[in-house]
């Protein structure tokens, strides 16, 4: 296991990935001094493919009220994974795309997008389920650029093999430079280290989730490998433990982290 230090040195921004911030608006004030980023992603997917997710109307409200209290800079909207098959056509996603973005608009204006991957466990918990062909994601791409615009959000994607900066969709990571600037208000320093994966350009980040925990049940999630071991570790959460799950063994095994901030602390004058 890996110890992280949270102090000033070390630590420059907390970024929140999540498909449900409410538990977290009445806390946020627990996270200063540390300024925060949310990504909320936010699909209309119903029960039968999302049983524990809450409905996207209510995620679309409570990511208005998170914009409220930290500003539009802190906040930031996913759309993905992106599947077809009869029920979730091509159609339907320019729909909920553009109710989705009608509503947010001036609450954010940073939407990433990306296609589903069929990774081994996602075929298994999610029967059936087939790639986005590319012209498919051609069609889309290019839809979901104009409704952008129409309301102000700019588009970026997320770890996608194909290049659509033709249809002016940005070329930037997900978590970039002048992203991190706007939070914390600071310039940062140009990273050395490589991608965590293929196709990700990302600045660097420590993600310090689990694998098995979430209990949202989405069939196309890749992090869990079935319902009973994520249950069994969901309730082996103790909130007054240093761990994620479970709690620290005299045998155990813990690593620190290697931390580093990339804030440039340095002041400049505008002459």
């Amino acid at each position: 296991m890996t110890k992280y230090l949270i102090n000033e040195d070390v630590v420059d921004c907390f970024v929140f990935c999540t498909k449900n911030p409410r538990p977290i608006l009445s806390r946020l004030d627990e996270l200063k001094p540390y300024p925060s980023f949310f990504y909320i992603t936010i699909t209309p997917y119903g029960k039968q493919i999302e049983p524990y997710v809450p409905p996207y109307q209510d995620v679309i409200f409570d990511i208005q009220k998170l914009s409220l209290q930290l500003g539009v800079q802190s906040v930031g909207i996913r759309y993905d994974p992106i599947f077809i098959n009869q029920e979730y056509t091509i159609e339907k996603h320019l729909y909920y795309f553009e109710d989705i973005l009608s509503q947010l608009q001036g609450y954010t204006h940073r939407c990433v997008i990306s296609f589903i991957d069929l990774y081994h466990k996602t075929k298994r918990n999610f029967p059936g389920i087939r790639e986005v062909s590319l012209q498919d994601q051609k069609t889309i791409v290019s839809a979901f650029v104009g409704i952008a615009k129409k309301y102000q959000f700019q588009i970026q994607m997320c770890g996608e093999p194909y290049d659509f900066s033709m249809y002016g969709v940005s070329s930037q990571s997900c978590l970039n430079a002048p992203l991190l600037q706007d939070v914390i208000g600071y310039d940062v320093m140009q990273p050395s280290s490589k991608p965590l994966r293929k196709h990700c350009h990302c600045f660097p980040s420590r993600d310090i989730g689990e694998y098995n925990t979430c209990p949202h049940g989405c069939l196309y999630c890749y992090a869990n490998e079935n319902k009973k071991k994520v249950w069994q570790n969901y309730h082996k959460h103790d909130p007054l433990s240093p761990l994620l799950i479970g709690h620290v063994h005299k045998d155990d095994i813990i690593k620190e982290a290697k931390q580093k901030s990339y804030k440039n602390r340095q002041l400049s004058l505008d002459i």
